[in-house]
């Protein structure tokens, strides 16, 4: 039997008309040694229902923050979410008190982290792990949650489910560990499912099989996804829109097939440029000078422009606001419609 509701977590009601997933100008920092670290800066992206939109980024740009705000999963101190918007089917995510806020997790949005091995808890079955999702959220007896996470594990294709119930994470490689967590974000079948990098550590065959696998899910359950990578390869096959981010602000942001062809922001230029291709054999690859900037001691004006080929003295003064050059298809460069102009980058059809 389920408890009570209290008053407190009464949830408002979803509105079908409103967008499946919106997220404006999102901030985030963190209170770290005395210092003010920005880790998210304005961050804005909406989600359909069963469209895919991939976040993109070097390691620092303020990717996995932004997913775990959204999720309202940031440890606060030190973090906090400093304004902002996260609305679910027009309901405000940000404010809402935990009680309220963890009735949306799991059952209407989400997600998929990092390192299987280290979000599993190790000392207890991946079978007690799957048959909690059903027994908190859904007051599920024993018997029945047992039998729903059989056929979660058989769903995402782990072989003889019902016996491998009784293992413990450690006792299943790398992709099957990653078939158990996404079988946990899908358990209560969530509108939003928030992907961290889910390919991390592992071979491209099964990369492959993994980016299948939650494709043919998201069809399945018609669930938006916002996947989150640094890998150009990744994206190219799945996503219908794509964020690029830069010292946790959008640099760029445009349909996928555009992004590729023809991107507006040099620091996606340079990304593209740095990837290897199948039709460019030999030679040296054409890496981004420098690093990702301190998110402490942010440059003044554009944040990419010490590392930018394209730099001019307005670069260095004035933070370029995001501009659009073809429709849907926009950039946070000074010089963004003359990028987009140039020539396609070579190859990038075959990332």
């Amino acid at each position: 039997m389920t408890a009570e509701p209290r008053k407190g977590d009464l949830v408002p009601a979803p509105r079908p008309d409103a967008p499946l997933l919106q997220v404006d100008d999102l901030h985030v920092r963190f209170r770290v040694r005395g210092q003010d670290v920005r880790a998210v800066n304005g961050l804005s992206y909406t989600l359909a229902e069963g469209e895919t939109v991939a976040i993109l980024g070097e390691s620092g740009s303020g990717k996995s923050v932004a997913a775990q705000a959204v999720m309202g999963i940031l440890d606060t101190p030190p973090a906090r979410v400093e304004r902002g918007s996260v609305r679910l089917r027009g309901v405000e995510l940000l404010g809402l008190p935990e009680r309220r806020r963890r009735a949306y997790r799991a059952d209407r949005i989400a997600m998929i982290f990092q390192d299987a091995l280290t979000a599993l808890n190790p000392v207890f079955t991946v079978g007690d792990q799957l048959r909690e999702m059903y027994r908190v959220h859904r007051g599920l007896g024993r018997r029945a949650a047992r039998d729903r996470a059989v056929e979660l594990m058989e769903r995402v294709r782990i072989p003889s489910a019902a016996r491998r119930l009784g293992d413990h994470p450690h006792q299943f490689s790398g992709g099957m560990r990653q078939r158990i967590m996404i079988a946990m974000a899908l358990a209560l079948e969530p509108d939003v499912l928030i992907a961290d990098e889910p390919t991390t550590a592992l071979d491209v065959t099964v990369q492959a099989q993994i980016m299948r696998l939650l494709a043919g899910l998201q069809d399945e359950l018609t669930m938006g996804m916002v996947l989150i990578t640094h890998d150009l390869g990744v994206v190219a096959g799945v996503a219908d829109r794509i964020v690029v981010m830069y010292a946790g602000s959008v640099a760029e942001q445009s349909p996928a097939r555009d992004l590729y062809a023809r991107p507006a922001h040099p620091y996606t230029r340079g990304l593209l440029a740095s990837v290897p291709r199948l039709d460019r054999r030999g030679g040296p690859l054409v890496p981004i000078a420098g690093a990702p900037p301190d998110p402490a001691a942010l440059p003044p004006g554009c944040p990419f422009h010490p590392r930018c080929p394209r730099a001019e003295a307005v670069c260095a003064v004035e933070r370029p606001p995001l501009v659009t050059v073809a429709p849907g298809h926009d950039a946070a460069c000074h010089f963004a419609a003359e990028v987009h102009a140039e020539q396609e980058v070579p190859g990038a059809g075959s990332v």
